[in-house]
């Protein structure tokens, strides 16, 4: 059974720092693709960040600079380092397993982040 479980949301004022972690079973992780998405209310999911097996990393325009993904093969883990938020990353993060060759698409159920004063 597969299963990703997102950790380290929570509230955080303008200008803080979160990190969030999606801890990964049933996968042989270090071959799959990781990806973190958002979903703000009334909006669509976007893709925020993906790093691939060979720790290749791409991000959304919007967190540049701000945001890093990185991957513990050693502890099926991925991270996300959220740091300088805006109230506009406010969003239920969620995180993605992907290996594109064999059809496998898995999800977690999410983390809040709230971004607020």
């Amino acid at each position: 059974q597969v299963q990703l479980v997102e950790s380290g949301g929570g509230l955080v004022q303008p200008g803080g720092s979160l990190r969030l972690s999606c801890a990964a079973s049933g996968i042989i992780f270090r071959i799959y693709a990781m990806g973190w998405y958002r979903q703000a209310p009334g909006k669509q999911r976007e893709l925020v960040a993906v790093i691939t097996s060979d720790g290749t990393t791409n991000y959304a325009d919007s967190v540049k600079g701000r945001f890093t993904i990185s991957r513990d093969n050693a502890k099926n883990t991925a991270y996300l380092q959220m740091n300088s938020l805006k109230p506009e990353d406010t969003a239920v993060y969620c995180c993605n397993a992907k290996r594109a060759t064999i059809g496998n698409d898995f999800w977690g159920q999410g983390t809040q982040v709230t971004v607020s004063s």
